[in-house]
């Protein structure tokens, strides 16, 4: 009675440490991504950026009293640059060019800027910047551009495409309207509503997180059932046989190989040099640093494939344990993630190497890579029970599954871009979740920023939702499994 009551008293004890590590670790997390995260937590390039449209014809030559005027509004937050695309006839020109931007509403000169005419070549664009504008969102507005000396003969024109269209715009030439749209685009940055209330945000996370936690140790005070308590002291109880199949898992995957553990670090390098030789020829993706954009796909695809194969055979393969020793049956499919985490990991320094040779340089983004990491390893554990459980009632599910993957490699974009998919195909990627994954990580490793913040929560609950969907049917179906080993 006494040794029962000091094992009891020795879990609550854990149990609170557990706890206490939790609420420090959410503390500490949610001020560093505040830093980390950087402008992304708080604007995003804005989604009604207006892009410049394929020019297809002149406006008209810019001479004395001669104006070109576009008018238009724009669902920009913070508009910060527009840009005109010119035509020269092939020649030299000269003069002096006037760009303006006014608000039409109170008359405000917005932007008054001039360029010589000689400075500017045939399909120049020339980009000016704005000073933040945050009064602009749905204003009409109008970009004025005209020139007080030019020559016939000796001017520019604004370009311009003749079956353009834009929402609530019009073209004028000389006052007159003209079918068509002008080369221009406008671009700026929105707010992000979740990055104007973080604070709020941890507040309300850090409240339910404590709830969790308190209802955890109500629970275990009172002897109460409680999923959560029952796997964190099942971990614990059960850490050293962890350990032991998981180095058990590992070293069989090398046993009698001579490179060893070097295939870890060799294997994704080999898959992205035949990938990159073939498609970068083959298709000619226009694609900025394309071996680290393709090595991040391979990287984040070959753990999830490896992770979630072995996963399957997790609860068959350890049939004569599981028949004779009394284990959590969940530890079993645990480990084999955990032992392909560990081939991830050493993967990862190719990946860095390749980057730095590429001349990305490390940033302070790097360090959020970890949680993509982490969700996609939660995934995975999902997903492997759930490949676990199936595999014992259907041995079938072992060919299935390479069939499965076979599809899922190609419909992730680990060697395309998403550009390349007509629209009516879009949903595929969005139900992807390894999409969301391997975005994450190329945004940190090549943008060198973080996502929005909306990514983080699609690979939060991606995440937890294969985690809970497998843990379910698992907790099912694992007091029937002896029947079927």
């Amino acid at each position: 009675m006494i040794q029962a009551n000091e094992k009891q008293s020795v879990q609550a004890v854990n149990l609170k440490k557990v706890c206490l590590i939790v609420a420090l670790a959410y503390i500490v997390y949610t001020v560093a991504f505040y830093f980390l995260a950087g402008e992304q937590l708080h604007y995003r390039n804005s989604r009604g950026n207006i892009e410049m449209q394929t020019a297809n014809a002149a406006t008209t030559e810019l001479t004395a009293n001669t104006v070109v005027e576009q008018r238009f509004s724009a669902k920009i937050q913070i508009l910060e640059q527009i840009s005109v695309q010119w035509g020269c006839f092939n020649r030299v020109n000269h003069g002096t060019i006037s760009v303006q931007l006014i608000n039409l509403s109170t008359q405000e000169v917005l932007l008054d800027q001039t360029l010589q005419a000689e400075t500017l070549t045939e399909g120049q664009v020339s980009t000016f910047d704005l000073p933040s504008l945050e009064t602009c969102y749905g204003v009409p507005l109008a970009l004025r551009i005209s020139s007080p000396d030019g020559l016939p003969g000796d001017s520019l024109t604004p370009m311009m495409k003749t079956d353009g269209s834009l929402e609530n715009s019009q073209l004028y030439i000389n006052g007159q309207p003209v079918s068509g749209i002008c080369a221009f685009s406008v671009t700026g940055r929105d707010y992000i509503w979740t990055g104007l209330h973080y604070w709020e945000f941890v507040v309300v996370g850090g409240i339910i997180l404590l709830a969790i936690l308190r209802w955890m140790l109500y629970s275990e005070k009172k002897q109460k059932k409680n999923v959560l308590v029952n796997a964190i002291v099942a971990v614990q109880r059960y850490r050293f046989l962890i350990r032991q199949l998981v180095s058990r898992d590992f070293k069989t995957k090398y046993k009698r190989s001579v490179l060893g553990v070097f295939w870890s670090f060799l294997n994704p390098l080999l898959n992205m040099m035949v990938q990159y030789i073939v498609f970068s020829n083959l298709f000619r993706f226009d694609i900025a640093y394309y071996p680290v954009y393709l090595l991040c796909g391979n990287v984040i695809f070959n753990y999830f494939s490896e992770s979630c194969g072995i996963a399957l055979t997790s609860i068959t393969g350890n049939a004569n344990l599981i028949t004779k020793v009394y284990v959590p049956k969940y530890i079993y499919p645990l480990t084999r993630i955990i032992s392909s985490m560990i081939n991830l990991l050493i993967s990862l320094i190719p990946l860095i190497i390749v980057a730095l040779i590429m001349g990305l340089w490390p940033t302070k983004a790097y360090i959020l890579m970890v949680y993509p990491l982490i969700c996609l390893a939660i995934f995975c554990l999902g997903l492997g029970m759930l490949l676990a459980a199936a595999m014992v009632f259907f041995r079938d599910i072992q060919f299935l599954w390479g069939v499965l993957v076979t599809i899922w490699m190609y419909l992730t974009p680990i060697f395309y871009p998403v550009s390349i998919l007509e629209e009516h195909l879009s949903w595929v990627i969005s139900v992807n979740p390894l999409y969301y994954f391997v975005t994450f990580m190329r945004s940190c490793l090549i943008d060198g920023l973080s996502p929005e913040p909306i990514m983080y929560v699609q690979c939060l609950l991606f995440a937890l939702g294969m985690f809970a969907v497998g843990a379910f049917i698992f907790k099912k179906t694992q007091d029937r499994f002896i029947l079927y080993l």
